[in-house]
Parts: C-alpha cells; sequence; structure tokens
C-alpha cells in the first residue's frame, strides 16, 4: 500500500465520521414535526426525564427519532459489512447479502408471521423474519456443497434458486392473505423505519456488534481469498471453513437488519463498492468504513423518505432502490468494459 493511501485513510474514516454525525443530527431535527437544533441540543442535554419543558418535542426526539436513528445505524452497518464480506468471499463486485437468500428466507419467515397472526406478539414478525434468513442461509449453503467443497458459482446459482421459491411463497401468501393481511406485508416487504421502537433496537444491535466484531477477523483472510481458492490454500487457507464462518456472519447480520426493518435493497451492494473505489481491497479498512457510510447511506434515505412526501411517508426500499438500480446499471457496464465483455 503506498503512503498517499495510508494517509488517506485516517482523513476518509474521519470524513465518514463527521458525515455519520451530521446526518445524526439532521435526521434528529427534520421529519413531519421539526424540533430546531437549539431545541434538539436542549433536549439531548435535559437526558430522556419526564419534567421537560416541550413535552411534545421531548418525546417525539426520546420515543420516535432516536431509536429510528440508532436503528438505522445499527442495520446501515450490518448490511454494509455484510457486503463487503460477500464481495470477499465471491470475489466479485456485484455480490451482495441477499445472493445467498438471505433477504427472501427473512421475507419468507415475515409474511408467515404475519399470515398466521403472529404479528400480535411483540418482536413476532422480527423474530420469524431472522429466523426464515438464516435457515435460508443454511439451506443455500447445504445444497451447495458437493464433494466436501463448495463451488462459488454453485452457491450463487442455489441463491437464484432459493429467492425465486420463497418469491412463490410470498405471492401465494399474498393471494390468501385477507386485506389487513395484504396491507402488512407490503408494508414491511417494502422496507420501512417507521415501526422502530427501543425493543427493535434492543433485539438488533447485540447481533450487529456481535456480527461486525466477528467479521474482523476474516480480514486477512479476504485478502488472501482474493488470490483465488487454491492460492489461498496454498497459503495455509482452510477455504471451506472460513467460507462457511464467513456466510454464518453474514446470514447473522443480513438476517437481523431484514427482520428489523424489512426489504432494504442496495446499501449492502452500493456502500462496499464504494469504499473499494476509495480505499482500495485492503479489508481491514473496508470493514470499518463500509460500516461507517452504511449508516449515513441509511439514515439519508430515511430522511427522504420522512421528508420528500411529508406527512407521508415513502417505503425506505423504494428510496434505497431508485438510488441503487442506476448505480447498479452502471456497475454492470464497468465491470463488463473491465473484463472486456461477456460470453
Amino acid at each position: 500500500m503506498t503512503q498517499a493511501r495510508r494517509t488517506s485513510i485516517p482523513a476518509v474514516t474521519a470524513f465518514l465520521a463527521v458525515l455519520l454525525l451530521l446526518t445524526m443530527l439532521v435526521s434528529l431535527a427534520s421529519g413531519a414535526f421539526r424540533i430546531p437544533f437549539g431545541e434538539l441540543l436542549g433536549i439531548i442535554g435535559d437526558g430522556p426525564r419526564r419534567d421537560a419543558s416541550d413535552l411534545v418535542a421531548h418525546n417525539v426526539f426520546w420515543q420516535v427519532r432516536l431509536p429510528r436513528v440508532v436503528l438505522a445505524l445499527v442495520v446501515g452497518s450490518s448490511l454494509a459489512v455484510a457486503g463487503v464480506i460477500m464481495q470477499g468471499i465471491f470475489r466479485n463486485p456485484l455480490a451482495e447479502p441477499a445472493t445467498v437468500g438471505v433477504s427472501a428466507g427473512a421475507a419468507v419467515g415475515a409474511v408467515i408471521a404475519i399470515i398466521f397472526g403472529l404479528n400480535q406478539l411483540p418482536l413476532g414478525v422480527q423474530v420469524a423474519a431472522f429466523i426464515g434468513g438464516t435457515l435460508s442461509t443454511a439451506l443455500v449453503y447445504v445444497l451447495s456443497r458437493s464433494d466436501g467443497k463448495t463451488e462459488v458459482v454453485t452457491l450463487i446459482l442455489t441463491g437464484i434458486a432459493i429467492n425465486a421459491f420463497a418469491g412463490a411463497v410470498i405471492g401465494f401468501a399474498v393471494f390468501v392473505a385477507d386485506d389487513d393481511e395484504i396491507r402488512s406485508v407490503t408494508f414491511w416487504s417494502l422496507g420501512t423505519l417507521g415501526l422502530a421502537t427501543w425493543k427493535a433496537v434492543a433485539a438488533v444491535t447485540p447481533l450487529a456488534i456481535i456480527g461486525v466484531l466477528i467479521s474482523t477477523k476474516f480480514s486477512r483472510v479476504l485478502d488472501t481469498l482474493a488470490l483465488g481458492d487454491r492460492s489461498a490454500a496454498h497459503l495455509g487457507v482452510r477455504v471451506e471453513p472460513v467460507r462457511l464462518q464467513a456466510i454464518a456472519v453474514v446470514g447473522l447480520l443480513a438476517s437481523s437488519a431484514v427482520a428489523a426493518t424489512g426489504m432494504i435493497a442496495f446499501v449492502g451492494l452500493l456502500v462496499p463498492h464504494i469504499m473499494r473505489i476509495v480505499l482500495g481491497p485492503r479489508h481491514r479498512h473496508l470493514l470499518w468504513t463500509a460500516a461507517l457510510l452504511g449508516a449515513s447511506v441509511t439514515l439519508l434515505a430515511d430522511l427522504a423518505a420522512r421528508t420528500l412526501l411529508s406527512p407521508a411517508e415513502l417505503p425506505l426500499g423504494v428510496v434505497t432502490a431508485l438510488i441503487g438500480a442506476p448505480f447498479f446499471l452502471l456497475l454492470l457496464r464497468s465491470t463488463r468494459r473491465s473484463q472486456g465483455g461477456w460470453a
């Protein structure tokens, strides 16, 4: 790594940290009920006590805005780190957590919970979505193994098949659901932070912290895997166990994120690719910087969802898709051009 690249890493990290802080402050102040920055700082200084002078602004901040912002931070970081790992183990900038069926499996779990009335239980949909995402990840890995090895292409194709099957299950569930259930399924499948609560934050945050901390141990291994499975094995990497562990971490991060907010597209694809362009392929730096940028991107998308059509609220997944889809098309074109065309 060059000296210029070394000196750029602290600068980029500092920039991302400042960007995240500013984005958090703007998100906390903005919405259908605006809180002036001076009053916002006063509310933060007062703490969550009940004898605040403006109880409306106080309750909006502590019970609505802050859990929403914290959940966006946790979910965005989780999806971005999961995307970094996916692109590392597949050696492909087009990979993301949905590749191994995490999002589709979580969606199936959530839809089943809604259809059977489990959404009346505290965190019932979230727990079902987490279980669905975890099981689908395990199923994709098991089905893609042959002779004790996992081929990357087979893994991707198996993920595509699982995604298609999950789509069929969701379609059938919507067909047999009543109007209220259809609205709940649609609202959840489009992604939203509108249902953020401190209970949801408490349920997701420990899983995200565990997943991110475990992911840091893969940084050197992912750098080695970039040389190819055979070269990595010659350098002492146990490729299959490492790939299994990495996919398990992806399942943990992505399942918990999707379980909390529903389907949020392109964060796991967009953010890691941007950071690879800025900092290069070293995963030790990519993981933390992607976590910072993923949190900021999710907060900005949620801010747009809340303010563009205020007081109405756009689904968060729609906003991220509107931003991410054009980027994905540009990425496809640049990848095709760099490889001299696809056969």
